[in-house]
């Protein structure tokens, strides 16, 4: 099976490009699109399967764990040379000077981390395909959107499968050009089309830096096989930089951190994934929680053989994640829309993965993307079911109650609720625990309870909100029939001025209705897994899921910490965890269920806070008004420079030249004009003097008569002219 692994991404490309030509083309129907939509990604899960257990049972143990690279298998389809470069100098590191063959190959990587994230992206993703089918029924870009998903599918394998960092970029580039044509579907929305050109500048800012520490990573070691990568880099003995110490593994770790802050929304570069919540909800489901923005998370653990050797680096991703968890966690208390609320979560969830790396617990990161990917999938396709259900409302004040009117989305939204919360035994707390755990326990950097304190903080606050969206959506009284609601943590006004959706000055003339089993089946499996899938890593117990990861991760002096087995301290922290969750769910029903006039109370005593969590720290604010008037103020400014300086040194230039080839113009035509008249005077000349100089006697003496009969006309002249005056007067009589 392992040597069909190439055909894992081709069957999505494939049906790409069927219901891209020839779906319209040719009127396929919503059910054939849907076979071939869903169809190419189910063959590419079944090969997964079947390549995750050849690979566990007969390779790994015969190569020592060690990773299946398709060269193994020949040339193409396997593998292929993809960009023959030849010769290129190494210009850092050890080896500076020395030759090295720029030679890309297509090919793919199978090993302990791949195969994880192929069977999320596959398993989790033809879920979210059946889904798709039943939420965009009727829609009239039925196979435009399938075709849409089937080449995200095609990129993100090629994320995950690529054994180098140039086919991992390809992957990396391909997403987030899906990303944009994903959260733009509906382009004739004018949030829809913002939303998606937001989505795609900030990534190219995070992909900058990616491009840069791939470049640097071949101008240090000559290959960008991760493989040779990981090997070379131990085997060389490259000394780990210790804090505050920045050297050639700083630098390349800062510029694949940059990346994977673009791509996995962490401070700053976070502001595009709430956005992206424009698109379709499958959208928001596949690309913006199982699998796209996982894609830094994954990038870090698989090169996490650099990120050991800076440990300056390590604090930073673990500060970052931290605070990115946090201030995602307080914005989504007070938002109103259900989709913004989780995407909020998202972030905050991506951020505890973050800060699980930057302590070097990166089985545990990887781990939390796991099961991430079942709960909070669940989660966004129980809201896409709500929405449906709701004919389009997305603002959670006009919901409510809906759990009789909505059993099987209400009960599968419970399981994935009670996960993200880190309720035992659900998914979510293992994954999550086992983060707050490692942070506690490591001795990397310092400070590191300092930042186990805040994901703690964190945790409370998760409960909470998500609490509060359930409360909002299924409990209490029925809101979607009322108008000029009160929104109850609101000062003043009905929900139309908070800025809501068309539909929010009006109530639902339906009754709201459960949704078709094409989208409650997708639920039910995904609740499953946020159910069970965290009993493949209960720690010292059955920990599955850390001795699978274990060969990929390097054995560096930053790494976490070994436990040998379970101590009082790690129960006690665990009980802890549990309780600060359950406090935050009791709260969160205090203020939504039983009590619901202590939000408004809570609302006007922390008000400052509240401002503070309801615009989102201002950060949107800073980077999309002030920090772009501020871009364009520069571009402004920079223009100007160019349009005056530049330009008008090079405007000022030609017109000198111009003027000075107008006034040689006019002195090349004087010239010529005396040269000209001197050779015309000259040539009248010669023709005049032709006349009288004919070499006959006879011509000269009648000249010589005529001139003398001149001279004489002219002496004479006064006395010929008084004779001629008198015999006037004498004719005339006067």
């Amino acid at each position: 099976m392992l040597k069909l692994v190439w055909l894992i991404p081709v069957f999505p490309l494939l049906g790409f490009l069927i219901n891209f030509i020839l779906g319209r083309k040719l009127r396929l129907g919503e059910r054939a699109i849907s076979w071939i939509g869903c169809g190419s990604v189910l063959l590419s899960l079944a090969l997964t399967i079947g390549a995750f257990f050849e690979y566990a049972s007969n390779y790994a143990p015969a190569h020592e764990d060690k990773p299946y690279i398709t060269t193994e298998a020949g040339g193409f389809p396997h593998s292929f040379t993809w960009m023959p470069g030849g010769l290129a100098h190494q210009t850092e590191g050890q080896n500076a000077g020395t030759l090295a063959n720029f030679n890309i190959t297509w090919s793919y990587q199978i090993d302990q981390l791949s195969l994880v994230m192929m069977f999320i992206v596959t398993f989790v993703g033809f879920w979210i395909h059946v889904f798709a089918t039943g939420y965009m029924h009727g829609d009239k870009g039925f196979y435009r959107f399938f075709a849409y998903l089937n080449l995200f599918m095609f990129m993100m394998l090629l994320l995950v499968m690529g054994s180098n960092f140039m086919v991992m970029f390809i992957g990396w580039e391909g997403v987030g050009l899906c990303s944009y044509l994903l959260i733009g579907y509906y382009f004739d929305r004018e949030e829809a089309a913002d939303a998606s050109k937001k989505a795609f500048v900030v990534n190219r800012i995070g992909d900058f830096g990616f491009a840069l520490a791939v470049m640097g990573v071949f101008a240090t070691f000559g290959t960008l096989e991760f493989s040779q990568l990981s090997t070379d880099i131990a085997a060389q003995n490259y000394e780990v930089e210790g804090l505050w110490q920045f050297g050639i593994m700083s630098w390349l770790a800062l510029g694949l951190f940059i990346g994977a802050t673009g791509k996995s929304a962490q401070i700053p570069l976070y502001i595009w994934l709430p956005d992206a919540m424009a698109g379709p909800t499958p959208v928001s489901a596949l690309i913006h929680a199982a699998t796209m923005v996982t894609a830094g998370v994954f990038m870090l653990a698989r090169t996490n053989f650099i990120f050991q050797r800076s440990v300056t680096m390590m604090m930073i991703v673990a500060l970052i994640g931290c605070l990115t968890a946090f201030v995602a966690a307080t914005i989504g208390i007070t938002q109103t829309d259900i989709k913004k609320v989780l995407a909020y979560s998202t972030v905050s969830q991506l951020g505890y993965m973050f800060l699980g790396a930057g302590v070097g617990a990166f089985i545990a990161a990887i781990f939390h993307v796991f099961t991430h990917a079942f709960f909070k999938a669940l989660l966004f396709l129980g809201s896409g079911s709500v929405i449906h259900g709701l004919h389009h409302e997305q603002e959670m004040p006009r919901m409510g109650g809906l759990k009789k009117y909505m059993p099987a989305t209400y009960k599968t939204m419970m399981i994935g609720w009670l996960a993200i919360c880190g309720i035992i035994p659900f998914a979510g707390f293992w994954s999550k625990d086992e983060i707050l755990w490692k942070t506690f326990s490591a001795h990397i950097f310092g400070g590191e309870k300092v930042l186990w304190f805040i994901g703690l903080a964190t945790a409370g606050m998760t409960a909470f909100y998500m609490t509060r969206l359930m409360a909002l959506t299924f409990w209490g009284e029925e809101r979607f029939r009322k108008k000029n609601l009160q929104y109850p943590d609101r000062e003043g006004g009905g929900l139309e001025e908070h800025g809501g959706h068309a539909s929010h000055g009006e109530s639902h003339d339906a009754e709201p209705k459960e949704s078709p089993s094409s989208m409650t089946v997708p639920l039910w499996v995904l609740a499953g897994g946020s159910a069970v899938a965290g009993l493949i890593g209960i720690p010292h117990l059955l920990p599955l899921f850390d001795h699978w990861l274990e060969p990929v991760i390097a054995k560096v002096s930053t790494a976490e910490a070994e436990h040998a087995g379970i101590s009082g301290l790690e129960i006690g922290l665990m009980v802890l965890s549990v309780a600060v969750a359950a406090g935050g769910i009791w709260l969160g029903r205090l203020f939504y269920v039983h009590r619901t006039e202590l939000a408004q109370v809570w609302t006007e005593r922390l008000r400052p806070l509240y401002k503070l969590s309801f615009n989102k720290w201002y950060w949107d604010y800073l980077l999309d008004v002030k920090g772009v008037e501020a871009g364009k103020a520069v571009n402004n400014a920079l223009w100007k420079v160019d349009a005056k300086v530049v330009d008008g040194g090079v405007n000022g230039s030609g017109w000198l030249t111009r003027f000075s080839a107008k006034v040689s113009d006019w002195w090349d035509k004087g010239i010529d004009f005396a040269v000209n008249a001197t050779g015309w005077i000259t040539y009248a000349g010669s023709v005049i003097f032709r006349t009288f100089q004919t070499g006959f006697w006879q011509n000269y003496a009648l000249l010589f008569a005529m001139g003398l009969f001149g001279i004489l006309l002219i002496y004479l002249y006064p006395t010929i002219a008084a004779s001629i005056k008198a015999l006037f007067s004498a004719i005339t009589g006067n």
